[in-house]
């Protein structure tokens, strides 16, 4: 299993917005903000280097409120729709998978996911 995942950006600041605003309704606090590195949990993000670019990062939501609420929030301070929130024809037989996708400041997939087995 991973450990954490590193994002190189083009506008520290537009992350540190974008990010701030999309996981807080996930419950994900930014942990570090430092004048060149910033902290999300498991994510962090600099602007060091070359751009990562055509990444998709998944987060985990508590349930389907939290991916509606990720997907709003984010819509709500003008960020990219890539996917509205709703069940996927994604994993396993049994389970449910429901997600929305928002595009970061530097077209990166960011998806909020809810996972259930069952009806």
């Amino acid at each position: 299993m991973f450990d954490h995942v590193h994002l190189r950006v083009a506008d520290l600041a537009a992350s540190r917005a974008f990010y701030a605003e999309v996981l807080e309704p996930l419950g994900i606090p930014l942990l570090l903000d430092a004048p060149h590195l910033l902290g999300f949990a498991n994510l962090a993000i600099s602007a060091d280097g070359p751009v990562s670019s055509n990444v998709h990062v998944a987060f985990t939501a508590a349930d389907r409120a939290a991916v509606d609420a990720f997907h709003a929030a984010g819509l709500a301070a003008g960020h990219r729709d890539n996917g509205a929130p709703g069940v996927r024809d994604y994993g396993p037989p049994g389970m449910t998978w429901y997600a929305a996708y928002l595009l970061d400041p530097d077209g990166n997939n960011i998806e909020a996911v809810h996972r259930s087995f069952g009806a």
